[in-house]
């Protein structure tokens, strides 16, 4: 699938959660979502970037934004990774690597011969499904730009 732009409906996801519960998008409908796929779990970049989303946990709900991660990790090391980290957000397991082909964020080859690897990047859905900015980033130690994500979240009503 090619890469989704800013205005495209974002496409459903269906993902086992760290509860080993399904978790549908369509659900989170009515929200705002700030979606971000990443690489592994306990890798140093992916950490920092989760534990900064943790600290900053309580402007997301002051702005009424829910926060998903997605990595491409078994929902058992996701749920050990969240436990460690005290994350007080939903993580998901792609472990099948739907929800990153859907959203155009995988790595045919990541390094060290490691394939079908969520790329690093942040996509902000509105409460109507729609995509209000996205953000793939190639280099994965990288972290997408939490200036403008806040922003727009900011900006929808």
């Amino acid at each position: 699938m090619g890469i989704l732009k800013t205005g495209d409906k974002a496409p459903g996801i269906k993902l086992p959660s760290t509860d080993k519960a399904m978790v549908d998008l369509h659900s989170y409908e009515g929200k705002k979502v700030l979606l971000l796929f990443f690489p592994m779990a306990f890798t140093g970049v992916c950490t920092k970037e989760l534990c900064m989303m943790r600290d900053d946990i309580a402007n997301y709900s002051n702005i009424n934004a829910e926060v998903i991660a997605i990595s491409v990790d078994s929902y058992f090391a996701l749920a050990k990774f969240k436990e460690l980290n005290n994350l007080p957000f939903t993580l998901l397991s792609d472990f099948n690597k739907d929800a990153s082909n859907a959203y155009g964020c995988l790595y045919e080859e990541f390094g060290l011969g490691l394939k079908g690897v969520s790329k690093r990047s942040a996509f902000v859905i509105d409460q109507h499904g729609i995509i209000c900015y996205e953000e793939i980033l190639e280099n994965p130690g990288e972290l997408p730009n939490f200036e403008a994500i806040n922003k727009v979240i900011e900006t929808i009503k």
